[in-house]
């Protein structure tokens, strides 16, 4: 059986020593979010993911979700565990305390999903769902449909849903069917609005026995919808119509045909729903529903690139158990147990490769969605406009490097859990086997690994003149020249600094040819990306790693002590960053300096 541990301590040295989250407590509205009211937050997280949901995720995978005269009934001891989940507020954590939220910073929300998807990513997908739906209307919905919906959204009796992908498109959403035809000319909550009828796939969490009302936001066309994508509108559609009173009335025009039987997060359902006459109500503007739709879109992006971090996190927590206990050989340089039968396989120089590089990676993506939650929170509250725009940005570009990195190196890392424990991590007893099958998922929704490459080569270097990318490469660069000096640094100053350059000459390379021919761009498009993702870890190890040196002498200078072995392990695993896994950027240039010839130059027919 697995265990699960919230890295709080890992969290806490990110948040408070490696960035400044005291910070937070000076922008507006967050003024009495101190860090230690945020550390006793995660605390009671921490102890929520561990004692009600991490239970839940061996039996609800197994279990799954049941789909039985059209309802859909979620794995015994979901809707206990969500009902002790909203009673603690857990689901208005970062809402607007306008409508019922607890208004914390993003950056906590950001840590709590992570715990949530080590816990339980199954059962994540059904809050995170609603926070999506509740972002959407917070930011474009209505007056009345803000009062209607959100407060039920954020206390977490109603739940919400995305309703974009359908059976012959994905990611190509111009293509879509779903029509809306106006019933009485209106638009309002409380008469007219819409008639949706069409058929809507993968919707996660698209019906389940959790909440009195499902809220499903739908990408629709009006019959007067200009073609592709510009012909988008986004129509609220509720499971239940509300009464006057806000309580769920009849039945709308919405049902589950069926729920999908998946690889993994079997206990999120994952549904076929069939829209007929449905009643519906625009959100925003006519034929601007993609502009609305992608402020979920955005969102659960970077919540899924954490959910990737959460099933790397509790796959490196067991494998580093295993590793230790597991007795198989001798170390190469001789018996370091010889009063047991053999070694524990953590000698091993092999197993302590699989296990670094977890570590490596699950530490460095950790600090990085640490630097860009805390962007969000300056993006949406600095007094600063200019601040709040370098902010925006910055998580802007990240973004796909967030989702899709984040969510490669999980499926890496949840590999190589397996491969620690051999044949015991084939086998369901050790629950390894599912962090696998669970993290697959993640490289593929919310856009794919490939799309998410594709706009950040298409979209976000050339937007604005190249300013995105200035938000990255300027703030690296200067950290790199004010530490050129420092000799104790210069062990990870120095290959950083080579690494930063090839990212830089790859951008240039890049934006070049895909002026010239897009399909260079394209070709060159992932492996820019994982370069772009190691170098951005990258800075995030020089940064810990010059923490801990800090600590280290301030400790050794009569400082607060005890954490010595904390800080020098942080400065170890920089070292191995640096040494083993940074240098793929020097593979990854020559790649996409090969251009796009090698892939384009084979007929169709020849594969």
């Amino acid at each position: 059986m697995p265990t699960y541990k919230a890295p709080l301590d890992d969290v806490r040295f990110v948040l408070n020593e490696v960035f400044d989250l005291g910070a937070l407590a000076r922008l507006p509205g967050h003024e009495e979010h101190t860090p230690d009211l945020i550390e006793a937050v995660l605390e009671e997280g921490a102890k929520l993911c561990e004692n009600e949901l991490f239970p839940l995720n061996q039996s609800g995978d197994e279990e799954g979700c049941r789909f039985e005269n059209g309802v859909v009934y979620t794995p015994s001891g979901f809707k206990e565990a969500y009902r002790t989940y909203i009673e603690g507020g857990w689901t208005g954590l970062s809402a607007d305390p306008e409508y019922g939220g607890q208004g914390l910073p993003h950056t906590v929300q950001f840590v709590m999903e992570e715990f949530i998807s080590s816990a339980n990513m199954s059962f994540g997908m059904y809050p995170g769902l609603s926070l999506g739906a509740y972002n959407a209307l917070h930011r474009w919905g209505s007056e009345e449909q803000k009062r209607l919906y959100l407060p039920k959204l954020v206390d977490g009796t109603w739940s919400g849903t995305m309703c974009l992908t359908e059976p012959h498109c994905g990611t190509d959403l111009g293509m879509i069917r779903t029509r809306a035809v106006p019933d009485g000319g209106g638009d309002g909550d409380g008469g007219g609005g819409y008639r949706i009828t069409g058929t809507k796939i993968f919707i996660s969490a698209g019906e389940h026995d959790l909440t009195e009302n499902i809220v499903h936001l739908v990408l629709a066309k009006l019959p007067d919808a200009p073609e592709g994508t510009r012909g988008i509108s986004l129509f609220v559609v509720p499971k239940f119509l509300p009464r006057a009173d806000g309580t769920p009335g009849a039945r709308n025009g919405v049902a589950c045909g069926a729920i999908e039987h998946k690889m993994g997060i079997k206990a999120s359902a994952t549904c076929v729903l069939n829209f007929e006459d449905a009643k519906g109500w625009l959100v925003g503007e006519p034929h601007k529903g993609m502009r609305a739709m992608f402020t979920m879109m955005n969102a659960a992006r970077l919540a899924v690139g954490i959910q990737g971090l959460g099933l790397a996190e509790i796959s490196y927590q067991n494998a580093v158990a295993y590793a230790r206990d597991r007795l198989q050989g001798r170390a190469l340089s001789g018996a370091r147990a010889p009063d047991r039968p053999a070694d524990p396989i953590i000698v091993h120089p092999d197993v302590r490769r699989s296990l670094l590089t977890m570590r490596a990676y699950n530490e460095g993506a950790r600090a990085l969605a640490a630097w860009i939650g805390l962007s969000i929170d300056r993006a949406e509250r600095d007094p600063d406009p200019d601040a709040r725009q370098e902010a925006d940005d910055l998580v802007a570009l990240m973004t796909p490097v967030v989702k899709a990195f984040f969510t490669d190196c999980a499926f890496e890392a949840t590999n190589l859990g397996v491969q620690i424990h051999g044949g015991h991590g084939y086998i369901r007893d050790y629950g390894m086997e599912q962090y696998v099958r669970d993290a697959r998922i993640t490289q593929i929704y919310e856009g794919a690994n490939g799309i998410q490459a594709l706009d950040l080569v298409g979209r976000k270097l050339p937007q604005n003149m190249g300013r995105l990318l200035r938000h990255f490469f300027h703030p690296v660069g200067r950290h790199l020249e004010e530490r050129m000096e420092d000799e104790g640094l210069a062990e990870f100053v120095l290959p950083l600094l080579k690494a930063f350059t090839k990212l830089q000459q790859a951008t240039a390379l890049v934006a070049q040819r895909g002026l010239a021919d897009p399909e260079e761009a394209g070709a060159a498009s992932s492996d820019y990306l994982r370069m772009f993702g190691l170098v951005a870890l990258g800075f995030m190890w020089l940064r810990m790693a010059e923490t801990a040196r800090r600590r280290l002498a301030e400790e050794a200078a009569g400082g607060a002590g005890g954490r010595d072995a904390f800080y020098e392990a942080k400065i170890k695993i920089a070292r191995f960053y640096f040494a083993k896994l940074l240098p793929q950027v020097n593979a990854l240039f020559i790649t996409v300096n090969a251009g796009a010839k090698p892939l384009m130059d084979v007929e169709a027919e020849a594969f």
